[in-house]
């Protein structure tokens, strides 16, 4: 059974979902701006007998209370490796959507990993105005798979956004924002795995493309005809893609 469990680290109470099986391989699964820890629940699920996993309310979301400084994703990746350490997780399999990849990416370059999988993760610079008050959110609007979803998990699809967001969460988003990650990523040696929709408004798939091409093993995924939202969309394909690669 999932335990909601919660910790101080650094001067904030973070909350997160741990299903601890004393498996030697351990997921951990992290959500994109302006969500939480339903978001990725529907993938999750189906792994929470086979694995340990982790869920968490990244810090200003969900029931994580806000940062008390502007945090750099490298910041959140050492939430993370604090979390995996204090609940002895090894042989780390990273599951990120969004801002959550973008966590895991930094993540892998800062500490050891098993296997990453991106979904619909930004690595580069993202520039313009439409960024910051977050297409990411807008998109939501025209996906279909938002209807069929639990009530909990519609509510709180997109209820954060720029013009809404805390004076220290904007200025974490634009620090996120305007961090390059392109030349990084290639120094990531771990197996990865990208999925992405074609139609995706927020993260293009273009940047999709060049990102295979920049991890040195990687491979991506393509949603012909899906959103930002393309791992949610067609749920039964992502749990079947992410059942071989993290086996395999």
């Amino acid at each position: 059974m999932g335990e909601m469990m919660q910790t101080i680290y650094r001067e904030i109470n973070v909350n997160y979902v741990l299903y601890d099986n004393k498996s030697n391989a351990s997921l951990v699964f992290l959500h994109g701006w302006g969500q939480n820890i339903e978001m990725m629940e529907p993938i999750a699920k189906p792994f929470i007998k086979d694995y340990n996993v982790l869920i968490i309310d990244l810090p200003g979301f969900g029931k994580s209370e806000e940062p008390k400084e502007v945090w750099s994703v490298y910041d959140y990746a050492d939430l993370v490796n604090y979390l995996s350490d204090v609940n002895n997780l090894s042989n780390l399999v990273l599951i990120g959507h969004s801002f959550g990849g973008k966590v895991a990416l930094a993540y892998a370059l800062k500490y050891e990993v098993s296997k990453l999988v991106l979904l619909a993760c930004p690595y580069r610079k993202q520039i313009g105005e439409d960024t910051l008050k977050l297409k990411v959110l807008k998109s939501l609007k025209k996906v279909p798979i938002v209807n069929k979803l639990e009530e909990s998990v519609k509510k709180h699809m997109g209820s954060v956004d720029y013009r809404n967001a805390s004076v220290m969460m904007r200025n974490i988003l634009v620090n996120h924002v305007n961090l390059d990650l392109s030349e990084e990523v290639k120094k990531i040696s771990c197996p990865t795995l990208l999925i992405w929709g074609t139609e995706d408004e927020a993260v293009t798939y273009q940047d999709g493309v060049e990102l295979e091409k920049l991890i040195p093993d990687a491979g991506l995924v393509t949603y012909q005809g899906n959103t930002h939202y393309a791992y949610l969309e067609r749920l039964s394909q992502t749990i079947n893609v992410l059942n071989s690669f993290i086996g395999g």
